[in-house]
């Protein structure tokens, strides 16, 4: 029974005794070729970095460097799919994304516009980031697998540019143009977009005003598969230039994705605003290089990009393909249209100004002109600080887009005015500051429903050809309800809310639930169905762990929920109905199985019992009950926080890993120290204040 299916992209020591002085650092500078670093990597007790320089740029090598320590196979093998050569490394079965890499020219945009671009200290950031890999890599070449050194600056600026499309779903455009068929129409009125939802993301934050106790509260809760590529590192980066900043990131990134410093917090959940447009090209018959625009006839532009793919061994097949683009942007050609896309973020390499930025604010006002930058193409975000502000960004580059256009269909290419060459700016995206109900709640829903009905941004202010989502998600309904129901919240209420594993009544999931139990089903249906529709009526739609109706309901909800990831209709009830019923039997011997029975988290010789389901506040997403009789944890709950500050301003932290720090390490004391803590909800200090650390730091050294 699959309950979650990925088609996100498969970006699948010298130890030098260090002493601290009151006054800094007593050591002498690593030294890599002729640059000098001043850094330190304190590990506490469950091996989590603490990278300490004097400079950014120091901050920097030592991150990368402790990165490598941990996952230097998974940054090893990002390198290639940043350069579109993966397929030379892995086969033909990459030659996709690599296409991508070179279809969008992210490396053109790179090598015209890094230079002049990014300022000179972003540059040296970068560049000493990449230093620290390389340096990693060179002083353990028996780790080294893959002919993909030096790395460089201009890999991680690819990173950044890459990941980010798509996280908001340009791969999906691309996959729907690959179809034998058009899927869309060539829109002519106005219309709403047909946008997907994501995997899932929690974000919410209480004001004084709304807290129990007077305290500000936020609880960061990005969700990301459990391991891999994309699974949450956990960091701390503090250097004397004015980083100081701990959380959540991504293998070979530079910089805290989701986070706080001793001022602001932050947390992030996947958004999907419409940012890609498909236009149908008018191509002249007589000539299949020539397009219209305006009455006038335009020429394509051609240029070839080699593609070498692995065969066995060494042998290795370089093919060139060609590249067409018009003014529009990128073009393909197809058996059902030659169409060329346009999306938010074309050629933008500056995110890493923006999350250095971020980093840095001592204030929610000083975080919020950070995100003025305007670097990223989407993300919601969440933020609160140290002065009792709270705030929520429905953050997009969304396009400046004449109206009277349904712009979630195709576009005629042959009008001009469609073409747009700007963004919706920062300051009249949906948002809220400190709104009059205390608080703000983000789970990938519409930016029009994010805390109490009448403080909500107003969508009438907003055109449909914007293409704000309007869909909700079960967490979004749930933590709503909780939070205007339960207010004004007191601590133990906020981290119940996070920790939530029911699915409301009003939600899609359960609409959906109750068209399966009031199926009429005839008496020659088989008594296991009956059975399983009357047990699922009786099922509170709660995933507890002692709970029996869970595992029936979750599958039935699961093969919805995917439908709806999708754009899918719904499945036929009957059909999940019999489909989960036999699975269950198979699997278990019964329909009502305990979910503690069921639902697994599993690490190495651990294999525990996780509560919490697909789209709950506890957000467990499992597979592989066909193969293994339980589900496996695959994705949902990562690397969390809870952050507060009480009313005099002073920082309480908690948080938890879904494994440990060394998540590639099966023989590390870390590989899953923290297992049991997360399956039993027990969240423990990061260690990110210096007195909180100071006698539990493991390890002291410098690369």
């Amino acid at each position: 029974m699959n309950y979650l299916q990925f088609t996100k992209f498969a970006v699948n020591a010298l130890i030098l005794l260090l002493i601290f002085s009151e006054s800094g650092f007593s050591t002498t500078p690593a030294k890599l070729r002729n640059h000098p670093y001043q850094v330190v990597i304190e590990r506490d007790l469950r091996g989590v970095p603490h990278v300490i320089g004097v400079r950014d740029v120091d901050a920097a090598f030592g991150l990368a460097y402790a990165q490598a320590e941990d996952h230097w196979s998974l940054i090893e093998s990002a390198i290639p799919f940043y350069r579109g050569n993966r397929a030379s490394f892995v086969g033909k079965q990459a030659a996709p994304t690599d296409f991508i890499v070179k279809w969008l020219d992210i490396w053109g945009a790179i090598e015209s516009g890094y230079e002049t671009q990014l300022g000179e200290s972003s540059k040296a950031y970068l560049e000493a980031f990449a230093e620290g890999l390389n340096y990693y890599a060179s002083n353990h070449p028996e780790e080294v697998s893959l002919d993909v050194l030096p790395v460089t600056a201009q890999d991680l600026v690819a990173g950044y540019m890459v990941q980010h499309l798509l996280f908001y779903g340009l791969d999906s455009t691309l996959e729907e143009l690959n179809q034998p068929t058009r899927q869309r129409q060539v829109g002519k009125s106005p219309g709403v977009n047909r946008d997907g939802l994501p995997i899932g993301s929690n974000a919410f934050a209480v004001a004084p005003s709304y807290s129990e106790d007077g305290a500000t509260r936020i609880a960061i809760n990005s969700h990301q598969p459990t391991t891999g590529p994309v699974a949450w590192y956990e960091a701390h980066i503090k250097s004397e230039q004015g980083l100081d900043i701990m959380g959540g990131l991504f293998p070979a990134s530079p910089t805290i994705g989701v986070g706080f410093n001793r001022h602001v917090a932050w947390a992030a959940t996947v958004n999907k605003p419409d940012l890609v447009d498909v236009f149908l090209l008018d191509i002249d018959p007589d000539d299949s290089m020539r397009y219209r625009v305006d009455g006038q006839w335009l020429r394509l532009t051609s240029r070839e990009v080699p593609l070498t793919i692995k065969l066995f061994g060494f042998l290795k097949w370089t093919f060139k393909r060609e590249v067409l683009s018009s003014i529009h942007g990128p073009v393909l050609r197809t058996d059902h249209g030659v169409y060329a896309v346009r999306y938010a973020g074309a050629g933008e390499m500056r995110q890493i100004e923006q999350w250095l930025a971020m980093s840095k604010a001592q204030s929610l006002e000083e975080w919020r002109d950070a995100m003025r930058l305007h670097r990223f193409a989407s993300f919601n975000f969440v933020a609160a600080d140290s002065g009792g502000n709270i705030m929520f960004v429905h953050n997009s580059m969304t396009p400046n887009r004449v109206s009277g256009f349904d712009w979630s269909e195709y576009l005629p290419g042959d009008r001009k005015e469609l073409i747009w060459n700007s963004y919706l700016p920062f300051d009249l995206l949906p948002q809220l500051y400190n709104p009059q109900s205390g608080y703000v709640h983000s789970a990938n829903q519409t930016p029009f429903k994010v805390t109490a009905a009448p403080h909500n941004p107003d969508i009438s202010k907003f055109r449909v050809e914007d293409g704000f989502p309007t869909r909700m998600t079960n967490r979004a309904d749930r933590g709503l309800e909780l939070l205007s129901s339960l207010g004004p919240i007191s601590a133990k209420e906020f981290k119940e809310i996070k920790h939530d594993k029911a699915y409301s009544t009003n939600s899609r999931a359960a609409r959906y639930v109750q068209s399966v139990v009031a199926l009429p089903l005839s008496d020659k249906i088989a008594d296991r169905y009956h059975d399983a529709q009357r047990h699922l009526s009786n099922w509170d739609l709660s995933t507890d762990l002692d709970n029996r109706g869970a595992a029936l309901g979750t599958c039935i909800i699961g093969g919805e929920w995917l439908a709806e990831q999708a754009g899918d209709p719904s499945p036929d009830p009957f059909s999940e109905l019999t489909r989960c019923t036999d699975v269950l039997l198979k699997a278990k011997g019964r329909i009502d199985p305990l979910w503690s029975d069921v639902n697994r988290h599993v690490r190495g010789g651990m294999n525990l019992p996780v509560a919490g389901g697909p789209d709950t506040l506890r957000a467990i997403y499992g597979l592989g009950l066909e193969e293994d009789g339980f589900l496996t944890n695959v994705a949902g709950d990562g690397l969390y926080y809870l952050v507060e500050w009480d009313s005099q301003g002073r920082q309480t932290i908690r948080g938890t890993h879904q494994y440990g720090s060394a998540t590639l390490d099966s023989s590390s004391p870390h590989y899953s120290d923290q297992a049991q803590d997360y399956v039993d909800e027990k969240l423990h200090d990061p260690l990110f204040a210096e007195d909180t650390r100071k006698d539990k730091v493991l390890r002291r050294y410098s690369p």
